[in-house]
């Protein structure tokens, strides 16, 4: 058997993890295939990565812009506290907006940043204005629109 990282996943784990990270759909079959196992080996171990947590879901990518997402806007937010009931009151806010597509708690000059997607200026705007600022204990926001995706993965490095 291949040799276990810290996480106890061998070799032939992580590859079971690289290739559905790339390809979700693939089958059973083409998977155990590319990872040197046969089919029975192949679906225990991703139904162990499924029980250990490694494995958490699948999920379909979409085209963001074919679907009203033009642009990208990076959002960084500083709360004017930084007390756990107004962190879990902005959490429990912005979970909600369906335009925020990744939030995440941060250390540095702001307390959060977000990625908005947003069909032009004026839903952005729309969404700062009629949401965002309303939100209580927002003291400041920064925006910065991406010009363009150049990488973007959905697993970490796993090799």
């Amino acid at each position: 058997m291949a040799q276990s990282d810290h996480n106890g996943l061998d070799r032939i784990d992580r590859r079971i993890l690289a290739t559905l990270g790339d390809q979700g759909r693939i089958s059973w079959r083409e998977l155990a295939e590319r990872v040197g196992l046969s089919l029975t080996p192949t679906l225990r171990r991703v139904k162990r990565l499924e029980d250990e947590g490694f494995i958490t879901g699948y999920a379909a990518k979409f085209d963001e812009q074919r679907l009203g997402g033009a642009f990208s806007v990076f959002v960084s937010v500083t709360l004017d506290r930084q007390a756990e009931e107004n962190l879990d009151a902005f959490e429990r806010r912005i979970t909600a907006a369906p335009e925020v597509m990744d939030c995440f708690l941060m250390s540095g000059g702001s307390d959060y940043l977000l990625r908005v997607v947003a069909r032009d200026l004026p839903s952005f705007q729309t969404f700062m204005v009629e949401f965002l600022t309303r939100i209580p204990g927002v003291a400041r926001i920064q925006s910065s629109f991406a010009l363009k995706a150049v990488a973007r993965r959905s697993a970490p490095p796993l090799e």
